[in-house]
């Protein structure tokens, strides 16, 4: 590993810090707070670049003096690595190992919360190497049921929601004979409910919100002999989101949950008692959906999901065309 330091702003930070009258450890801390300001707001790939450049420095600082500072400095390079966009397979495998050599020294030294925030990051980086064949699945649900040990609903509600819901999407990626689908899919939606009976509406109402919102498409996909329950099922955890997710707070959030409405009551009887006699009400009720959460992507540049959710008004617009000319 050496990440060469070019960046003139980089060399001016690490000689002002170099010409303080501080210790050693002390300059290592200040690199260190440094390249992690850089990873709150990266303006460009110059910020993730300032940043690589620092923690690398206070990584050669550290020799083998201060453990768990060469820790900290590989978690800040390893973040870095992961939030490049478009990161290819060889820095996200940079990554995990710089976690897991941070791990490594952290399970003597560093703090449980430190320990478990790493293994979640560690989890996203498996979970992104595995369409590569470069990692398995079972092992990022295995870093997330880790840092479950720590991050418990009663004292870190909004790190167990998202931990639930990264362990429920990695469920949804795995791999299985379609006769094991329902088993992935169940696994899936067990998640989501079990993180729903300890995040509530008032207290965190945006996880709240992205919990029913994939717990809904859960349902919506499941593998059952009750799609039509499964479909009600998904309705009203999309509505439960909405009284979140509204079109003057998160209008891309709201275009996305009442597209995966629309996606519902596109295949959903309006007699569910009668299901022989199609959906007519229900196509115009999605047809409503489709075209807002459309303008609402095209007006904030969401252009791949504009592109698609065009593509299902299109095929919508046809089938209620027929349906007219049949009646």
């Amino acid at each position: 590993m050496n990440y060469n330091i070019t960046d003139s702003f980089v060399k001016a930070a690490i000689a002002s810090i170099a010409s303080e009258s501080a210790t050693t450890e002390e300059k290592i801390q200040m690199l260190i707070e440094m390249g992690q300001g850089f990873l709150k707001k990266p303006k460009s790939s110059q910020d993730l670049r300032n940043a690589l450049g620092l923690f690398y420095r206070a990584y050669e600082m550290c020799g083998q003096n201060y453990p768990l500072w060469q820790a900290r400095s590989k978690i800040g390079m390893a973040r870095t690595l992961q939030i490049i966009p478009d990161s290819n397979p060889q820095l996200l495998q940079q990554a995990q190992e710089n976690y897991q050599e941070a791990l490594t020294i952290l399970q003597g030294l560093g703090t449980p919360e430190e320990i478990a925030e790493t293994q979640v990051n560690l989890g996203l980086v498996l979970q992104s190497l595995v369409p590569y064949n470069l990692a398995r699945i079972t092992d990022s649900i295995q870093a997330y049921h880790q840092a479950l040990e720590v991050f418990t609903w009663d004292k870190y509600p909004q790190e167990y929601a998202i931990l639930l819901n990264n362990i429920a999407i990695a469920y949804l990626s795995m791999p299985m004979t379609s006769e094991r689908e329902y088993l992935r899919q169940g696994l899936a939606v067990q998640s989501f409910e079990t993180a729903l009976q300890h995040i509530n509406i008032i207290d965190h109402p945006q996880e709240y919100a992205m919990l029913q919102n994939n717990l809904g498409n859960a349902l919506q996909y499941l593998v059952s002999s009750h799609p039509i329950d499964n479909n009600l099922r998904a309705i009203s955890a999309y509505d439960e989101a909405l009284k979140v997710r509204n079109l003057q707070n998160m209008p891309v959030e709201y275009a996305q949950t009442i597209a995966n409405k629309a996606n519902v009551l596109f295949n959903l009887p309006d007699n569910i008692e009668k299901p022989e006699l199609g959906n007519p009400e229900n196509l115009l009720k999605a047809k409503e959906y489709y075209y807002e959460a459309w303008q609402i992507f095209t007006e904030y540049q969401q252009i791949e999901q504009a592109e698609i959710v065009g593509k299902v008004l299109e095929e919508l617009n046809a089938e209620l065309e027929a349906i007219s000319i049949l009646n």
